[in-house]
């Protein structure tokens, strides 16, 4: 088997047929993009159209409700409307080693070349190691000739952050899309790190919905972000009556 491969499925061709735009929302820090990706996904009923298959994802299969085995894999979908095509990347995992993270994100690229794609937004959360009330968007672009653009869909640009970079597809792809004269576009919700958060996620759609001019329905992303900010409210009120109980005790 080779590292790496990109199966693009006969019943629904994109032969011929060009993508300006590709998004990329795998899974990373909060689940993040890959919230955002699947969401648009399901709003706007995209096609997929291509698998993509590697040794650098983990060695197991995924068992579906049904019972029925199968490989792990990313997907691409395709969405056409009178705006243009969309292109979105969405998937099972990243890679599991460095080297992989290179070899996986160049053939991102390279898709997105033979596509057409003449810009790329990836997606992810950035870890703040602390339950945020109003996450920011941060924006990290390939040409500052972007800045504007993306500062007008309400991210922030921070000299300071992020600090230690971007890791993995949402950093590399960017970095690669450089280097063939594609336009590209990181946006990070800010997030704890801890749990999947659709909150963080929501904020995201916002401005990549902005950027790409299509107005994206957040509001089961914001539902979700509801529900689980009341779980997490009664978890912290439960550990909390518990630590005050054991205080109760303490002669």
């Amino acid at each position: 088997m080779k590292d790496i491969i990109t199966v693009f499925l006969p019943d629904n061709s994109v032969d011929g047929k060009q993508a300006p735009v590709l998004i990329e929302g795998l899974p990373g820090i909060g689940h993040v993009g890959k919230l955002v990706a699947e969401h648009l996904i399901h709003e706007l009923q995209a096609t997929k159209v291509a698998e993509i298959f590697s040794t650098y994802f983990p060695p197991q299969v995924l068992v579906e409700e049904n019972g029925v085995a199968r490989l792990c894999n990313n997907e691409l979908y395709r969405y056409e409307d009178e705006h243009g095509a969309l292109l979105i990347l969405v998937g099972d995992f990243q890679s599991t080693t460095n080297e992989g993270h290179y070899h996986l994100s160049a053939e991102y690229v390279r898709i997105s070349l033979e596509l057409g794609v003449r810009r790329i937004y990836t997606l992810g959360g950035y870890g703040v190691g602390n339950f945020v009330e109003a996450p920011r968007v941060i924006g990290v672009v390939n040409d500052a000739m972007l800045c504007d653009a993306v500062t007008e869909a309400g991210a922030v640009f921070e000299i300071s952050e992020p600090g230690a970079g971007i890791i993995g597809a949402a950093g590399l792809m960017i970095g690669f899309a450089r280097q063939h004269n594609i336009e590209g576009v990181c946006l990070m919700g800010e997030t704890s790190g801890y749990l999947v958060d659709p909150k963080a996620a929501a904020v995201v759609l916002q401005s990549l919905s902005h950027m790409i001019q299509r107005p994206i329905d957040v509001t089961n992303l914001t539902k979700r972000a509801e529900e689980m900010e009341a779980e997490i409210a009664q978890f912290l009120e439960t550990n909390q009556k518990k630590s005050d109980d054991e205080l109760t005790y303490i002669g």
